[in-house]
C-alpha cells in the first residue's frame, strides 16, 4: 500500500508569474533538495496526490516532475511501495553549492574561471558591441530597411525549397557552400563590383565576422602586425584581438586608410584590414591612389589584405568606385561579403572571395572542420539571385535609400546646422554627423539614448583618439518622417547641453 506520508518539500516556492512551467519549478525544486542531501538515498517522497495538494498545483503537474526526476535517475519508483530517492545518491557526488547567486554577484568572483592564455590577454582588448539592433529606430546603423523587403517573393521560394528532397534540406550541407549559390554570387559580383573569379574561389560562411575568423585563423600567428583603419568596424577588430594579433591602429583621411603611416609603424606587417568603399565609420571611399599604395605595401611586405565590402551594394550617388579585389594584379584581397545588409542579418550568411593561392588552404578548412551554413537558406537566396529578385531589389532599395539620405541630410541642414556637420554619402545605410563644438559626445550619446535616439560616439570605434567628435547616423532602417522626428530631439538634447 502508498503511503500519503513522506518527506516535507515545503521549501519548494512556485512563481506563477514565471515563464518557466510550474512542472520544471517543480522538477527544479526537487532536484536541487536531492542534489543538497536535503532528500537521502533510499527517502520517501510523498504520494503525488498529497505533495499537489501541499504545493497548490495539479496532480498531472506533479506526475510529469517525478517522472523526469526518475528518467534522469534520482527517484526510483518502486511498485506498490512509493516513490525514493535513488540509492545512487549515496555515492560521492559534487554538492550543490551556491544555488541562490545570481549574475554580477562579488561571490562568483571568488573562483575565476581559468581560460586558455590567448583569450585571457584579448579580453582587455575586446570592445563590447551594443545589442544587435532587432526593432528599426533613429539612427541605428548596420540593419536595413526590413519593412521594404519583398517577403512575398522570398516566402514563395522559400517554400518551393522546403518541398524539395530531405536529404538535401536536412543533411548535412556542402562545407564550403553549395554549389550553386557560390555560381550566382560569381555572376553576380562580376556584373556588379568588377571581379571576375572562379565559384571554386568563394566560400560561403555565417556571416562576415564568421569569416574574419576564420581568415584570422588561418593566417596570424601570435602578435603578428595587422594594420586595421582607426576607427574601425568593432566586430572585425574583436575577432583579430582574439586570435592574438598586434593591431596597429592607422588613421583615415579623406582618402582612406593614410598607408604613409602604417608604413612608419609597423613596415611588416602580416594582415591589413580595410573598408575601402564606404569606410566603417567614417563613410569615406578610399581613392583610387591610396589603393594602389596599399596594395604595393602588401606585396612588398608579403601581406594580406581583406577587402571588408559590406554594405556597398547600395550605391546611389555617381559612379561606383572598383572594389580594391577587382584591381589586385597580385592577388592580395581576401574579399568578405554578407547577406545581412543587402537581403536581412538573421540570414547569418557571408562570403569570402579566395586569392588563387589560399584557394587550396580554405577548402582544407571548411573541409576538415566547417559544417556549412543552412542548405535551404542558400538555396533560397540561389533561386532569389538566379530569378532576378536580387537585382530587382537592390535597384529599388538604392532608390530608397537615397531617400532616406537626403531626408537626413536636409533636415540636419534645417535643425541641427549650428551643432553637426553631416558628412556627405555615396553610398550604404549610414554617414557620420562631426559636432562642430568641443562636446562630451559620449554623455551626449548617454542623453539621446535615453530619449529613444541612437547615436554612437566616434570614440567607440577608435584605438586610439582622433581629432574629431561625432556620431555615426543610420539611415537604413527609418523613414523620413522618423528621421524628422529624431532629429527634432536631438535638435532639443543639443540646446539643453551644448
Amino acid at each position: 500500500m502508498k503511503h500519503s506520508g513522506g518527506a516535507l518539500l515545503s521549501s519548494i516556492s512556485i512563481n506563477r508569474a514565471s515563464k518557466k512551467k510550474i512542472s520544471t519549478q517543480v522538477f527544479m525544486g526537487i532536484r536541487d533538495i536531492i542534489l543538497s542531501e536535503g532528500l537521502k538515498a533510499g527517502e520517501r517522497l510523498p504520494a503525488s496526490r498529497t505533495l499537489a495538494i501541499e504545493l497548490r498545483v495539479s496532480r498531472t503537474t506533479v506526475i510529469d516532475a517525478l517522472e523526469r526526476l526518475i528518467s534522469e535517475g534520482l527517484l526510483e519508483a518502486r511498485s506498490g511501495a512509493g516513490t525514493f530517492v535513488s540509492d545512487v545518491m549515496q555515492e560521492d557526488r559534487p554538492f550543490l553549492q551556491n544555488t541562490h547567486l545570481q549574475l554580477g554577484d562579488d561571490n562568483n568572483k571568488e573562483h575565476p574561471v581559468k581560460l586558455s592564455n590567448g583569450i585571457e590577454k584579448a579580453l582587455p582588448g575586446l570592445i563590447a558591441r551594443d545589442h544587435l539592433p532587432k526593432e528599426p529606430h533613429c539612427f541605428i546603423t548596420g540593419l536595413p530597411a526590413l519593412d521594404e523587403f519583398p517577403m512575398s517573393q522570398w516566402l514563395r521560394l522559400s517554400s518551393k525549397n522546403l518541398r524539395g528532397e530531405r536529404s538535401n534540406i536536412m543533411g548535412y550541407g556542402q562545407p564550403c557552400g553549395l554549389q550553386r549559390l557560390r555560381s550566382a554570387i560569381a555572376s553576380h559580383i562580376n556584373a556588379s563590383r568588377g571581379i571576375l573569379c572562379d565559384p571554386q574561389q568563394i566560400f560561403i560562411t555565417g556571416g562576415a565576422q564568421h569569416a574574419f575568423q576564420l581568415i584570422s585563423n588561418m593566417l596570424l600567428n601570435s602578435n603578428d602586425k595587422v594594420w586595421i583603419e582607426n576607427p574601425s568596424a568593432i566586430g572585425a577588430r574583436n575577432s583579430l584581438i582574439a586570435n592574438g594579433a598586434t593591431l596597429i591602429p592607422i588613421n583615415v583621411d579623406k582618402d582612406g586608410i593614410i598607408v604613409s603611416e602604417g608604413l612608419k609603424q609597423a613596415p611588416n606587417f602580416k594582415l591589413a584590414f580595410v573598408t575601402p568603399s564606404h569606410q566603417q565609420p567614417l563613410s569615406v571611399v578610399m581613392s583610387l591612389k591610396r589603393r594602389f599604395a596599399l596594395l604595393v605595401a602588401a606585396e612588398d611586405a608579403d601581406a594580406w589584405i581583406i577587402e571588408d565590402d559590406y554594405d556597398s551594394e547600395f550605391h546611389f550617388e555617381g559612379q561606383p568606385v572598383p572594389t580594391l579585389k577587382s584591381v589586385d594584379t597580385n592577388d592580395r584581397v581576401i574579399y568578405v561579403g554578407t547577406f545581412s545588409k543587402s537581403l536581412f542579418p538573421s540570414l547569418r550568411i557571408g562570403f569570402i572571395i579566395s586569392p588563387l593561392g589560399l584557394v587550396d588552404p580554405f577548402e582544407q578548412i571548411f573541409n576538415s572542420f566547417q559544417s556549412g551554413v543552412p542548405t535551404h537558406s542558400q538555396s533560397v537566396i540561389s533561386d532569389f539571385m538566379d530569378e532576378g529578385y536580387f537585382a530587382t531589389h537592390i535597384r529599388r532599395m538604392r532608390n530608397i535609400y537615397a531617400e532616406r539620405y537626403h531626408a537626413l541630410r536636409d533636415l540636419s541642414e534645417l535643425y541641427l546646422s549650428e551643432h553637426l556637420d553631416i558628412q556627405p554619402t555615396q553610398s550604404g545605410l549610414h554617414t557620420v554627423g562631426f559636432l562642430k563644438k568641443d562636446t562630451n559626445e559620449v554623455g551626449l550619446s548617454l542623453a539621446l539614448n535615453k530619449k529613444g535616439v541612437s547615436a554612437l560616439p566616434l570614440s567607440r570605434y577608435c584605438l586610439k583618439k582622433i581629432e574629431k567628435q561625432g556620431f555615426t547616423l543610420g539611415f537604413g532602417a527609418v523613414n523620413p518622417d522618423q528621421i524628422k522626428s529624431s532629429i527634432l530631439v536631438m535638435a532639443d538634447t543639443f540646446n539643453e547641453l551644448v
